[in-house]
């Protein structure tokens, strides 16, 4: 006898497109297969990225023929209520968080949600329950870029373009980690201060000031590494603070492209999980103690508005809260 109901609110797409396409509704709790896990929802994260599904963008860059109605959310955090009989990594009543980009069953904008086992963690001392929710995206993203991309190393100067947003928190903290010498460029003043509680002693705004005079006192041979989480004019003319054979990684998707000049390696990456880096990233959180930043906090009913709020200046991560 299953001990949670059979159906579930949920916020759903009945067709792809604008924030208002999402509707809130009843519909089944998804069924667990033999790996899965049955989480009971507590907080789920919403990630730009969510914007470029709900148009259906993966969709049609996938060739994903999606069945409707479409359940968002790439990543959240909850409580282990069923699980298939193959799983043993976590147990009934555990606190966990998971990434589920683009999850058969369906994400995490809904009160259950059934994902792989491989993909789900007890959350770490020390980490919320709504930071957990928030910190898989934007933290794998991060560490693909630093370790994997850059393969950055210690006493290497390192330049994090938008590191008052999601993927740049999470960098800057990580790359002070790593033992690099982290020059970070936020967005706007409230970006520096969030940026500098979280321990990143040089951080300039990118809206004014002179960049150039900054980023040449930090490293006058130019910087030997640079993570970017935009592009545009300014992270163009950031490029030119690399100095001659430096690297630069960037997550596929930031818009406009960046311009990238010669004798510079730049490489594009995706920020997909599987599960050497989850448990890469899950060490980092548990070690060093990386926090989550959460800017906003809406209810499941209004992800609407939080939809709407990813097109508007905001710091670190948004949120959707659950459970009530």
């Amino acid at each position: 006898m299953n001990k949670y109901p059979n159906t579930m609110r949920a916020t759903v797409l009945h067709k792809f497109g604008s924030p208002e396409k999402l509707i809130h509704q009843e519909i089944d709790v998804p069924e667990i297969g033999p790996e899965d896990v049955l989480i009971r929802v507590a907080f789920a994260g919403v990630g730009e990225w969510d914007a470029f599904e709900r148009q259906g963008g993966y969709a049609e860059m996938l060739n994903m023929n999606p069945d409707f109605p479409y359940i968002l959310g790439s990543e959240g955090s909850g409580t282990v209520i069923a699980k298939g009989e193959k799983v043993s990594n976590v147990d009934l009543g555990d606190q966990v968080y998971a990434p589920a980009f683009l999850n058969p069953k369906g994400g995490f904008y809904s009160e259950y949600v059934a994902v792989n086992a491989k993909y789900v963690s007890r959350i770490p001392e020390g980490l919320t329950l709504k930071e957990a929710a928030v910190i898989s995206g934007v933290g794998i993203t991060a560490l693909r870029g630093l370790e994997d991309v850059l393969a950055l190393q210690q006493g290497e100067s390192i330049m994090i373009f938008g590191a008052s947003g999601g993927v740049g928190h999470i960098a800057v903290q990580l790359a002070k980690c790593l033992g690099a010498r982290v020059f970070a460029i936020s967005s706007g003043e409230d970006g520096v201060a969030m940026v500098k509680q979280l321990g990143c002693g040089t951080v300039v705004n990118g809206r004014e000031g002179d960049l150039a005079s900054n980023a040449f006192a930090f490293a006058p041979r130019g910087f030997d590494a640079a993570l970017f989480t935009a592009g545009g004019d300014i992270a163009n003319a950031a490029v030119d603070y690399l100095r001659t054979g430096g690297r630069i990684a960037y997550p596929h998707g930031i818009y406009p492209p960046l311009q990238i000049t010669a004798n510079i390696k730049a490489t594009g990456y995706h920020g997909d999980p599987d599960p050497e880096i989850i448990d890469r990233l899950h060490h980092h959180i548990e070690v060093n103690k990386l926090s989550a930043h959460i800017s906003h906090t809406f209810v499941l009913k209004d992800a609407q508005e939080a939809h709407t709020a990813l097109n508007h200046h905001y710091l670190g991560k948004i949120c959707l809260q659950v459970e009530t």
